[in-house]
């Protein structure tokens, strides 16, 4: 193993508290099931960077049947951002650790360039990272093989050199079919077992 490719929500940034849900649900309005539904079948061209944030919401909106105006819209896009901000200072650890004993790190991650503008201001670690593949700015998202591809080639290593660390089993195993090594992200200290068995 010489790099190990990160996914990041989930496993170095929190997914979605309750709290969080909650704040999104009440700025949006109406009924919090179709909320949902429409606001997960209109992220994939969020996080492929195919459409803004004004676009998706739009889009989230016009599912839904409900009036959208820009002061909402504004409102959805700042919940939105702080319900993918938490981020977990164990990980973050782990990653200037590895960093600091000259690990190759790459990133994957599925984010739409809102969210991807938001942590590059605020997190300095992300200069750990020797590749950042993030799905907004390289057209591709997981588990789709192009995504991958695009890692692999930026760090120039063979895919089995790689191993691939991420809190979903279907893109852990996307990863494995391309022969990328696969680590399905359950806990910090498992992961820094593994890492030190390697």
């Amino acid at each position: 193993m010489k790099a190990v490719l990160f996914d990041m929500f989930g496993v170095i940034a929190r997914v979605q508290s309750s709290r969080s849900k909650a704040v999104l649900e009440r700025t949006a309005g109406g009924d919090r099931d179709r909320f949902w539904a429409a606001y997960w079948s209109e992220r994939p061209a969020y996080d492929r960077g195919e459409v803004t944030g004004p676009g998706y919401w739009q889009a989230v909106f016009a599912r839904l049947g409900a009036p959208l105006d820009a002061r909402l819209t504004e409102e959805l896009i700042a919940a939105d951002l702080a319900s993918w901000s938490e981020v977990d200072p164990n990980a973050v650890e782990l990653l200037g650790g590895l960093a600091d004993r000259g690990h190759v790190l790459g990133l994957l991650s599925n984010i739409p360039e809102d969210l991807a503008v938001h942590y590059e201001a605020s997190h300095p670690w992300l200069a750990r990272f020797t590749v950042r593949g993030l799905s907004c700015r390289i057209g591709s998202a997981k588990p789709e093989p192009a995504a991958y591809a695009w890692c692999v080639r930026e760090l120039g290593l063979a895919p089995e050199e790689i191993l691939f660390v991420d809190d979903r089993a279907e893109n852990v195993h996307a990863a494995e079919r391309l022969g990328l090594r696969g680590h399905v992200f359950t806990s910090v200290e498992r992961l820094r077992d593994l890492l030190e068995a390697a």
